[in-house]
């Protein structure tokens, strides 16, 4: 039988949760306003925002409702987008003409004091902490 780890939502736990909190509503509020207002300047940057918006919100909800599905969701969502940071970052500084306009994940988050690059890593390192052992 598994010995149960410690709450993914408690302890440091939480600030992690109002960290990826707060990159959901400012990647929501972004993405929302980009896609309603210059969707035509830079489709594929603002729809890459809008799906960082997307991951930083399930990333949230999994982290703060802990147990097995949150845990799963937050796996999921903290490898998808490490990944997503890593192929943006390198596509944005070897191509700059795919993103003419910055997305969250641009230049490996350098707009966001690249905290998109080590938001994730931090996430799948709490989530290995804490996870149930056998």
């Amino acid at each position: 039988m598994a010995e149960p780890g410690r709450a993914v939502n408690s302890g440091p736990g939480r600030v992690l949760v109002a960290v990826y909190l707060l990159f959901a509503v400012a990647a929501t509020s972004r993405a929302g306003y980009q896609l309603a207002v210059k969707f035509q300047d830079a489709p594929v940057a603002y729809l890459l925002s809008a799906l960082a918006a997307v991951i930083y919100i399930l990333a949230t909800i999994g982290l703060a409702r802990g147990g097995s599905g949150g845990r799963r969701t937050a796996l999921v969502c903290c490898t998808v987008e490490f990944l997503g940071v890593l192929a943006v970052g390198v596509l944005s500084l070897v191509d700059r003409g795919l993103f003419p306009h910055d997305t969250v994940w641009s230049r490996f988050g350098q707009g966001y004091g690249y905290v998109p690059l080590v938001l994730p890593l931090l996430g799948l390192l709490w989530l290995r902490r804490t996870r149930p052992r056998p």
